[in-house]
């Protein structure tokens, strides 16, 4: 039987990663570098160690609204085209050290305007910053633009998306905390987009039930599902029985729709009680289209391989399962079909037998 991947084999993988926020994923010694630069002073701690310590705790709460305060810091020194340009670039390296090869990471311009930078002068200044670190570490990003669920700016933020998708940005997301903010009363942007011929996701059932999934899908026309993790309230398990899908269920897995699954997030905001227990084990037993993600790489605390990890030892998958969800991350991108099938063919396909090799050849 073959070995369990591990976490160093796993960094080796070429992954792929489609639900990361740019504002979730900066190193700590950044942040206070960049607090110190621009006189931000609402930092807990300036030691960069406690730092990243400080947010993994808060983000620990089980609240979705909790942690997403943590975001206040982060957000509050991405003021500036220079800061923007460095978050990007060292995110970009960071992925590339962790083995990711293709990334689309997120992020709402909306928010980086406070210190008078224009919508166009976010967007352009995160695209410098993954274009050079891309180009300088050998991993592809493409990013979507995202709209704050709670406020009036998706037209906006669609129509920037729609002016850079020749640029970089391959899709347009909306985010924010789910309750009281159903998709729909940002259904003029979604059906923008769909006119434009654009992508987009939108995040639902994280911590909000099946009418959140339900309007992203049937009412908004969303082409991927941001967590999408209480589609399980759709599926009755009983002991010794066959799961059987409701409509609503059946019909995201009829349709392939992609689930953008953060373990790890999940249980931080309450969605899934544990690794163990996170409904991705069951939902890929039944073969939905589930993808692997980090969310939040700073709250979290973690990467697209310890995510991996995470499920190998909870689930006892191998590299069979890791390149499934891999294959369905790339097929599900909103990159270019031909880019995906020559990433597909010719880098995931490869790198995971090799690996797969590697782990079951026999000791001489």
């Amino acid at each position: 039987m073959d070995e369990r991947p591990t976490l160093e084999d796993i960094r080796r993988a070429p992954k792929v990663l489609l639900h990361d926020h740019l504002d979730g994923g900066l190193r700590p010694a950044t942040i206070v570098e960049l607090a110190r630069e621009s006189g931000y002073d609402g930092l807990p701690t300036t030691d960069p160690d406690s730092l990243g310590t400080w947010f993994a705790e808060m983000s620990n709460s089980g609240s979705l609204e909790r942690y997403l305060e943590t975001f206040s810091h982060t957000v509050g020194v991405m003021q500036t085209r220079e800061a923007l340009a460095r978050v990007a670039y060292e995110a970009a390296e960071d992925l590339a050290k962790d083995g990711v090869v293709y990334a689309e990471v997120r992020y709402a311009p909306e928010l980086h305007t406070r210190e008078g930078l224009t919508l166009e002068q976010v967007v352009e200044a995160v695209l410098e910053g993954f274009e050079k670190g891309g180009r300088d570490h050998g991993v592809k990003v493409g990013t979507l633009v995202t709209a704050m669920r709670h406020q009036a700016r998706s037209m906006e933020i669609a129509e920037l998306a729609v002016r850079y998708r020749d640029a970089g940005v391959v899709g347009f997301d909306i985010a924010g905390a789910e309750a009281g903010y159903p998709p729909t009363r940002h259904l003029d942007a979604f059906e923008y987009l769909q006119r434009e011929n654009a992508h987009f996701t939108i995040h639902a059932g994280e911590a909000f039930g099946l009418p959140s999934i339900w309007q992203a899908i049937q009412w908004c026309g969303a082409d991927r599902l941001g967590h999408g993790v209480r589609i399980i309230d759709d599926i009755a398990v009983a002991d010794g029985r066959k799961p059987k899908l409701g409509r609503l269920a059946a019909y995201v897995r009829d349709k392939r729709i992609p689930l953008e699954m953060c373990p790890t997030s999940n249980i931080q905001t309450g969605a899934a009680k544990s690794i163990a227990e996170h409904p991705i084990g069951l939902l890929r037993s039944l073969n939905f289209r589930v993808t692997v993600n980090t969310d939040n790489r700073l709250m979290s605390g973690t990467s697209l391989s310890e995510e991996f990890h995470k499920l190998v030892e909870a689930f006892g998958y191998g590299w069979d399962d890791l390149r499934w969800f891999t294959v369905n991350a790339m097929k599900s991108s909103f990159l270019d079909f031909s880019e995906r099938l020559e990433l597909i063919n010719g880098v995931i396909k490869p790198g995971f037998e090799q690996l797969k090799w590697r782990g079951s050849r026999p000791v001489a």
